[in-house]
């Protein structure tokens, strides 16, 4: 009933997070009025800054509507028109106008001003992280822009950029504030997912039981994902060496966690004694996960859209079949198994909706999904998983008790055995010689 209650529960916090964009100052971007983007095709004629910012090839500018960078290095000229003016007449300066340009991992992006003898690119403010690989380049727009007005941006490609490149005017403040309270989410959720791996470790390294090596490299590869795939990762000490390898970096640790949870269930649910055939499928599955680690390396022959599906493919079909395991381990009175029933199915809900949503959706609509319901249902399944560990060490502390208990009474007549009753007599021997007493 409890499991039930909780499930509708999630269910129903996963919509509304869904549902819904995020209402605060540091989604002020997304609220701006639209630009009006144009392209330079890039086979159109050979363009300098000059002749751009003066307007002279103003005329080969056409519609934009998404580009996918195919090339190992291309430059894209891109024209922009402000709305609204930086400054209107009448309000108050509610900030310093900037304009936000996202890109992929490898496009490098200048912003001009429109004008003869422009020469100079604007500003650049600062490079803000985002998931998947996205970065965000802010520039201070220069003072009294009126509506109307052109910007013109330079995109240098090196590789594979993002699908597409966004464009958004905003302030300072409230860009800095958002990206603020971004990094400082998703290190928190790094940090406490971090020191548990370590605290289940150091556990582990006294009871050498299994599970306690399995939760940690479980939580350690979702820490690693979680700061990589949000972008936080590549400033941060020793984990900056990512950057190297760009989506390897969450590609790798996602797969190779897949791969612990396959052998965490069957631990944790006790298949090998209950099940022995599902316990041998989980092995099959964890070996399987690491096919696909191995796989990524596709994308050096331009197999990676094949290779993503089919891992997607796994991965939904695993995580079901994984529910399903757990859910009848706990039908069976495995109470850890229920925990982590619960904690699986928590990650899994708020994955799905999180994969939609950024299916049909932009990822500044997703904020509440990537930068705190990601997080905080990673780091809640951490502490729900850990229960699950402690109930069933309480399980078997249980039992043992119980086995002892058995081994030392005469199950007929329940009193001590002659075994049981030697051992006290000559414990209560020694304690009597100890103390000086007959």
């Amino acid at each position: 009933m409890r499991c039930c209650l909780f499930a509708a529960w999630l269910l129903g916090l996963t919509a509304f997070i869904s549902s819904t964009s995020l209402a605060s100052p540091g989604n002020a971007a997304a609220s701006a009025p639209a630009l009006d983007v144009q392209l330079l095709p890039p086979s159109g004629p050979d363009a300098t800054v000059g002749s751009i910012t003066s307007g002279a090839l103003d005329s080969h500018f056409g519609p934009f509507a998404g580009y996918k960078a195919t090339a190992p290095a291309e430059t894209l000229w891109f024209r922009l028109r402000v709305p609204v003016s930086s400054s209107p007449a009448g309000r108050p300066d509610t900030g310093i106008p900037v304009l936000i340009a996202r890109g992929g991992w490898f496009e490098h992006i200048d912003a001009f001003a429109a004008g003869t003898g422009v020469d100079q690119p604007l500003p650049h403010a600062t490079e803000l992280r985002e998931f998947g690989g996205a970065h965000d380049s802010v520039f201070i727009l220069p003072k009294g822009v009126v509506a109307g007005q052109p910007l013109y941006l330079r995109v240098a490609t090196e590789a594979d950029g993002a699908d597409s490149l966004r464009f958004s005017l905003g302030r300072l403040d409230t860009t800095l504030a958002r990206s603020t309270a971004h990094s400082r989410m998703i290190a928190l959720a790094v940090g406490a997912l971090t020191a548990m791996a370590l605290g289940s470790l150091l556990i582990w390294l006294i009871l050498k039981d299994k599970l306690f090596l399995l939760y940690p490299a479980m939580f350690f590869l979702e820490a690693l994902y979680l700061a990589y795939f949000s972008g936080e990762g590549f400033d941060w000490p020793l984990l900056s060496y990512g950057t190297a390898v760009s989506a390897y970096t969450w590609n790798v640790p996602v797969a190779l966690s897949g791969a612990v949870a396959c052998l965490f269930i069957r631990e944790i649910a006790d298949l090998k004694h209950s099940s022995p055939r599902v316990y041998r499928i989980f092995g099959w599955i964890a070996w399987v996960f690491v096919a696909l680690t191995f796989s990524n390396l596709a994308n050096l022959i331009g197999l990676g859209g094949p290779v993503a599906a089919i891992g997607n493919v796994v991965f939904v079909g695993s995580a079901i079949f994984t529910l399903v395991v757990a859910f009848l381990a706990w039908r069976r009175g495995n109470r850890a198994a229920g925990w982590f029933l619960i904690a699986w199915g928590m990650l899994e809900t708020v994955a799905i909706a999180t994969g939609i949503r950024l299916l049909v959706d932009r990822v500044e609509n997703s904020e509440r999904l990537l930068y705190y319901a990601l997080p905080l249902s990673m780091v809640a399944a951490a502490i729900l998983v850990a229960l699950g560990v402690a109930d069933r060490l309480r399980q078997q502390r249980a039992a043992l008790t119980e086995a002892e208990r058995r081994a030392q009474t005469d199950p007929l007549t329940g009193v001590l055995n002659r075994r049981s009753l030697v051992e006290r007599l000559d414990a209560a021997c020694l304690r009597a010689r100890a103390r000086g007493l007959p």
